[in-house]
């Protein structure tokens, strides 16, 4: 199905399933497994490249001549986009939101903001107190009085072309699960792009598992609110019947104080994972999601006859921005 979509090559596809042996010894609960989209290849991987091979086919079909995305300060989003943009030989332009209070000078400038300068991205800070998408088509504006042709993409690249990408992940964790043994399928939900194409895939390829996204942002009412519009948005979009509401699934108990703030359950996960499986998650995303899969296992929501997939959506390029917080 996918196949019939326009599509850039950009990552490295299908991404490895790894069985985390010592992380399931250690828990003593169901099997673990882990979707290594970490290793996407773009600019140090992640989901978003997925989402970008669906999206930028538009954005040349458009004669677009500058792509304009949104996204946090340390956005893995906008690090993956400055980073297609340079393979694609266009401009990018990327509007940062500071959600952060009193960020640190290296939260500010290393990380992925550092490689957004390396891919030769135009960087423009929000004014704190303006909507961050509002801003950039003003932006945007300024630009087409000035002759250029821009495109945008929405923060996380989550919409109808992105989830296309979402879509094609789950085909290929049904390739690899052929007799449908995994029980469960977790993962750190935000934008809500990557969550709402599984969903999606998952009724497509008739999935069993059940999909659970870990908010990193927003209440659980909230998040499911997005993410079940974004699926049906892709339904429409493929030509395939809504999926119901009850399968959305988020937690909302491992935000801790708010978007990218540390959390004693995070810094626990992500130590945990390096010691064990030598893998490494990230401080603002898979970090808290893992937390959240670690708690649920502790608290016997499982059954230890379970097989858990999680889905590693990458962000580990934004460590040194986070530094401070492991000291």
């Amino acid at each position: 199905m996918i196949d019939n979509f326009p599509r850039i090559k950009l990552g490295h596809f299908p991404t490895p399933i790894e069985y985390l042996a010592n992380i399931t010894e250690y828990l003593d609960g169901p099997e673990i497994f882990i979707k290594r989209d970490d290793c996407t290849g773009l600019a140090t991987g992640g989901n978003k490249t997925r989402k970008l091979e669906f999206i930028m086919p538009d954005a040349l079909n458009s004669k677009a001549d500058l792509i304009v995305t949104v996204g946090a300060i340390q956005s893995n989003h906008v690090r993956q986009t400055a980073a297609s943009c340079a393979i694609l030989g266009i401009k990018c332009l990327v509007v940062l939101e500071q959600r952060v209070a009193n960020a640190t000078e290296a939260y500010m400038n290393s990380g992925n903001v550092f490689l957004n300068q390396l891919f030769d991205a135009e960087m423009v800070l929000c004014p704190i107190g303006i909507d961050v998408e509002e801003y950039a088509h003003e932006i945007m504006d300024k630009k087409r009085n000035e002759g250029k042709n821009p495109y945008f993409i929405p923060v996380g690249g989550s919409n109808h072309l992105g989830e296309l990408g979402y879509i094609e992940c789950m085909r290929e964790i049904k390739e690899y699960d052929k007799d449908g043994l995994f029980t469960h399928i977790l993962l750190a939900t935000g934008s809500g792009g990557t969550q709402a194409g599984l969903v999606a895939g998952k009724n497509i390829y008739k999935s069993k598992a059940q999909i659970i996204g870990i908010s990193i942002k927003d209440n659980k009412n909230d998040q499911e609110e997005k993410v079940f519009k974004l699926t049906n948005n892709s339904c429409d979009y493929v030509g395939e019947d809504h999926v119901s509401r009850n399968e959305v699934i988020a937690f909302d108990g491992y935000v801790g104080g708010g978007y990218a703030i540390p959390t004693e359950g995070m810094m626990s996960a992500v130590k945990l994972m390096a010691r064990k499986e030598a893998i490494l998650l990230d401080p603002v995303y898979t970090g808290k999601a893992f937390a959240g899969l670690v708690d649920l296992v502790q608290k016997r929501h499982f059954k230890k006859t379970d097989k858990i997939l999680f889905i590693h959506t990458g962000g580990s390029a934004a460590f040194p921005a986070f530094e401070w917080a492991f000291k």
